[in-house]
């Protein structure tokens, strides 16, 4: 073939390792089974992602220990995603939220660390009367700084699921390697289906946790109201970063 010399000059851009995976994500330590729907199966997203492992950061750690020491490992890991050719950033924990702020400073580009940054996008499309509820995967250690990392009013009610058979006990305390996924999904429905009775004013749920999408529609189909999680809010973050072509 031959190109006429009059051709318009196609300049390829440079500067990255990786191309085509604008979206880093920074995973936490562990080894439960990621299903399809989790955060951290690469067949969930309908676009390539990035991932990057924080050593050293476990479920345990993060969630029930204020990711206490780990700052700078998640910054660090962050960066590395930068220079392979990530975009933005976000995590697969939503207690991350504490270090939404830290993290976006340090790496300068967006960074969405927690599902509960929704919230506020949700609570504008509810009638008057009406406010947002959140099921997390542990209610007694989501504290009032991690809902104000993620701009979260301080009021809003939430339920865990650490006193479920399953859920909790795999992905947060490590018991086993295996998960009865049947039982898990039944720990989060019920979760929100006591956050419902409880709060009757509620009229759409956040999932905080990023392993809680594979239960989404059975927790939906169940209470009859919206439910958002980290499935939802990064498909809105990557429409972004890669906006669909309409010519």
């Amino acid at each position: 073939m031959t190109i006429s010399a009059n051709a318009p000059s196609r300049i390829a851009r440079g500067g990255k390792a990786i191309y085509g995976a604008p979206l880093g994500i920074l995973m936490l330590e562990a080894r439960f089974p990621r299903i399809a729907g989790d955060m951290g199966n690469g067949t969930t997203w309908p676009f390539p992602v990035l991932y990057r492992v924080v050593s050293g950061a476990s479920p345990e750690k993060v969630v029930l220990k204020g990711a206490a020491g780990l700052l700078p490992d998640f910054i660090d890991a962050a960066k590395d995603l930068v220079r392979l050719g990530a975009e933005a950033i976000t995590t697969n924990c939503g207690f991350l939220s504490l270090f939404q702020k830290e993290i976006a400073a340090a790496v300068g580009v967006p960074v969405a660390t927690s599902s509960l940054m929704q919230v506020p996008w949700v609570q504008a499309t509810l009638p008057p009367g009406k406010r947002v509820g959140l099921v997390t995967v542990s209610g007694s250690t989501l504290t009032p700084a991690h809902l104000e990392g993620a701009g979260v009013p301080l009021d809003t009610p939430l339920v865990g699921t650490e006193h479920g058979k399953e859920f909790f006990r795999v992905l947060i305390k490590a018991e086993k390697d295996d998960m009865d996924v049947a039982q898990a999904e039944r720990d989060v429905v019920e979760a929100g289906k006591e956050l419902v009775a409880k709060n009757p004013d509620v009229g759409a749920i956040v999932l905080e946790c990023t392993n809680m999408p594979p239960y989404a529609a059975a927790l939906q189909a169940e209470i009859g109201l919206p439910v958002y999680d980290i499935y939802s809010m990064i498909t809105w973050f990557h429409a972004g970063l890669r906006p669909r072509a309409f010519a």
